[in-house]
């Protein structure tokens, strides 16, 4: 039961991300945004842990980063797109940001 409402919850965060990217034409990154999220989810309740809050980046964020999980890659194409760190923090506790990234496919680097 604890598996399925994370699972639930997952679900309704990460729609955003993925009208974010559909409304750019990514259907595809904005489905590996959504698979990471499950996977996110899975990882979580393997852990015992809770299923992390997605927090947007703001410049100057302070971040307690003890151990990466998980980091989306950079899209394909040359134009800026969401991207996520899923993170322990030095308590333990999973956390994920989310941040603007360039894709990696820009002529002459970006």
């Amino acid at each position: 039961m604890k598996t399925l409402d994370a699972l639930l919850a997952v679900s309704i965060l990460s729609l955003s991300s993925l009208a974010l990217a559909e409304g750019g034409g990514d259907r595809v990154y904005g489905q590996m945004i959504q698979n990471n999220q499950l996977a996110m989810a899975r990882y979580a309740a393997e852990n015992g842990k809770a299923v992390a809050e997605i927090v947007h980046y703001e410049y100057g964020m302070n971040l307690d980063v003890k151990k990466v999980v998980s980091i989306t890659p950079a899209n394909k194409g040359c134009g800026v797109g969401p991207s996520r760190m899923t993170y322990e923090d030095s308590s333990g506790k999973l956390n994920t940001v989310e941040y603007r990234l360039l894709g990696d496919n820009c002529p002459n680097g970006g």
